[in-house]
């Protein structure tokens, strides 16, 4: 993207973008419609009077972030540059940390919340995370990826006896939850999201009781099903302080003007720990950098909240055996992510080796199988949080008659129900309709929230379990074993060597023609006997070792947030390389929720209103009015109700076709048809075609 396109982009969010606000004055709502014979929905009418409160194109997260203006661009011709501009925005939570150190009100927080967690335990009592999309898997990565694995470490220990004597089923005392359960793990369930009611009747299933504490997190500090969440923990715990927490990362100004926003923010019986982290390296991609910062921060909390939990039953001796030396306090820990995030930085020249021969996987029409054990769940949430962000097909299910998702993620075991204990270390957790039925028909108000939450909980239930096998199994091996030119990547956390069954899978992806790439991700290099094993096959893999700090670990969150930060920056690379981001906008985002539908309006509208006020434009077509956010809304949902019809439109995002019908329709001063749109498209890609207008 152009320097000038830059900044008149900037001046969008600043002015035209904002509805009632312009650099040129807009036409009138309607005119634009007329042009192009489209008459707005009923849905969009409803979007526009009644769901204001969602539309959340104001928040710091939703805005561009300057250090990746020309992600696109850039990345195309390098794809280290590239690389480098994603790794530089984590600095952001390098300074997010640093201001809650220098803070001592905001510090306070942190170690209350310790407290908070010990007390709850040392009671009898549980701590119950809960999120929505990233977050929920953020809520999960924290019971599945650092609590539960920790214990389990511990358990094969001599100090264990002791530990579950004071401290009887400590394994079990985190819990973590995201909307929709553990289905919405593999994609999000639509309709779930906007209702404050399930997060609630969550609370409920999972028998949360008087007593445990509360910790319910959204990115965007506006989420509903969080915020229902934050309510119901205060009303099960009376109102009594430090039981339940609300972590978000917008600032509180940018948040005020919600009301659910700031039914929370105001409610004295919830305690706030505010997070804010500014822009995303792709826009509103709140994966990234917020759920970093939160993630982080919250395992930190949890390291502190163990350390003094053990420190009553345990020698200084033995408490080192387990990672704690003892000295480090949550201050000196969230310090020490400026150390990690400057290590994963520096791997941007040989990670773009990798990004490169997985973008050119997908570009020639092949597939990628990620293998990952004690990884899994940090793999696991990267890849398939892809699909929404990218608008990729999800994880394929057992019974699918075509294989439809680019990339799939195996664990090393040869049967399912062994591959989902790796990947939660508990049982599956399914939403029972006989809980949820009831509340949807007669608590939801809203038409179209009703039958879209009646929709997801027909795919929440136990039984989903079944549809989807995560193993290298025989059935997987059949339906979408490797080829020639497909792409398989192990990935290794800490001391972990590859067992018989993922050497198995090298030399058999090896042997089918498959490129291998070995990713390991620990406190020190890999050790001989790995290496020699990773070298037993014909084909050798092309490995990349990433060393990070390991001092005072116990949990791993090190290792696991910098594994975390290099799939979001790699996976981030290959899509827009293959022309899935447009800027650092995600252009290819799926309305598929009120706040998306409201993101996809915003970027329709900039990016149109970017071209009308450039002078490439002007030159050509003179002045044109701006288009309004009532307009782009109506275009949206006409695009939305035409590509559910039309299977000739669905190889194109809304947004993309949205944009390019309409600024083809003024150029022309004539109507051009969907399909018209599709065209353009398919011969040239709408950064390509944006691009006209950079100069």
């Amino acid at each position: 993207m152009s320097r000038s396109r830059v900044f008149a982009f900037a001046a969008c969010l600043l002015f035209t973008c904002v509805p009632g606000l312009a650099l040129d004055k807009p036409a009138a709502d309607g005119d634009l419609l007329r042009l192009l014979a489209v008459t707005p929905s009923a849905q969009s009418q409803d979007y526009l009077r009644n769901k204001q409160q969602f539309q959340l194109h104001t928040l710091l997260t939703e805005q561009r972030h300057p250090e990746t203006m020309d992600l696109s661009r850039r990345i195309s011709g390098d794809t280290a540059a590239g690389l480098r501009e994603l790794f530089a925005v984590d600095r952001d939570v390098v300074k997010t940390m640093d201001a809650v150190v220098s803070d001592p009100a905001r510090l306070h927080l942190l170690e209350a919340a310790s407290k908070a967690m010990q007390n709850a335990i040392r009671s009898g009592h549980r701590v119950y995370f809960y999120g929505t999309g990233s977050t929920g898997r953020l809520a999960e990565t924290l019971e599945s990826s650092l609590w539960r694995p920790f214990w389990e470490r511990v358990a094969k220990t001599p100090s264990w006896r002791r530990i579950e004597r004071s401290l009887p089923g400590i394994g079990d005392r985190v819990r973590g939850e995201i909307t929709g359960g553990d289905r919405a793990l593999i994609a999000s369930l639509e309709g779930f999201e906007d209702l404050q009611l399930i997060g609630g009747l969550q609370l409920q299933d999972n028998d949360i009781q008087p007593g445990d504490v509360v910790f319910a997190v959204t990115e965007g500090g506006e989420t509903s099903a969080v915020i229902g969440t934050a309510k119901a923990g205060a009303e099960l715990n009376g109102g009594r302080a430090g039981m339940t927490w609300f972590v978000y990362n917008n600032p509180d100004q940018v948040l005020l003007p919600f009301i659910r926003s700031r039914e929370v923010i105001e409610e004295p019986r919830i305690t706030k720990i505010n997070l804010a982290t500014g822009p995303q390296a792709i826009t509103g991609s709140t994966r990234m950098q917020a759920t970093t910062t939160s993630l982080y921060a919250l395992g930190v909390v949890m390291e502190d909240a163990i350390h003094h939990l053990l420190a009553s039953v345990l020698t200084k001796t033995e408490l080192r055996a387990l990672g704690f030396d003892g000295h480090t306090t949550i201050a000196s820990r969230l310090r020490q992510f400026a150390t990690l995030q400057k290590t994963v930085a520096a791997t941007a020249p040989r990670l773009a080796m990798w990004t490169d021969r997985e973008s050119s996987t997908y570009a020639n029409g092949h597939h990628a199988t990620y293998l990952a054990g004690r990884a899994l769940m940090p793999v696991f949430v990267d890849v398939t949080e892809r699909a929404p962000t990218f608008r990729l097909a999800p994880l394929d299910r057992v019974d699918a008659k075509e294989r439809r998702s680019w990339i799939q993620v195996w664990a090393p075991t040869d049967d399912a129900a062994s591959a989902w204990k790796l990947l939660l270390h508990r049982p599956f957790h399914g939403l029972d309709p006989a809980l949820y039925a009831k509340p949807f028909e007669t608590q939801i108000d809203d038409q179209w929230l009703r039958a879209a939450a009646a929709r997801s909980l027909a795919n929440a239930g136990a039984e989903q379990l079944a549809l989807y096998d995560l193993s290298f199994s025989p059935r997987n091996m059949r339906s979408s074993g490797p080829t020639a030119g497909d792409h398989g990547a192990m990935i290794l956390l800490g001391a972990e060597t590859p067992s018989p069954i993922a050497g198995k899978w090298l030399r058999t992806f090896g042997e089918r023609g498959a490129s291998l790439s070995v990713i390991h991700v620990g406190t020190s290099p890999m050790s001989k006997q790995s290496l020699a094993s990773l070298h037993a096959g014909a084909t050798k893999p092309w490995l990349l070792d990433v060393v990070v700090p390991g001092r005072d670990d116990p949990l791993e969150l090190n290792q696991v947030i910098a594994l975390k930060m290099l799939l979001n920056a790699h996976s981030t690379g290959i899509m827009a390389k293959l022309g899935r981001v447009v800027g650092n906008t995600m252009t290819a985002v799926q309305p598929g929720n009120l706040k998306l539908i409201g993101r996809a309006t915003f970027l329709t509208q900039s990016h149109v209103n970017t071209v009308l006020a450039s002078e490439a434009w002007r030159r050509k077509h003179g002045v044109t009015p701006a288009i309004s956010y009532t307009d782009a809304n109506a275009v949206l949902f006409d695009v939305i109700e035409h590509r559910a019809s039309d299977p000739a439109l669905t190889a194109n995002p809304e947004v993309e076709l949205a944009i390019v019908r309409i600024l083809e329709s003024l150029a022309l001063q004539r109507a051009i048809s969907w399909n018209d749109a599709a065209d353009l498209l398919r011969a040239r890609k709408l950064d390509a075609y944006l691009g006209d207008y950079d100069h």
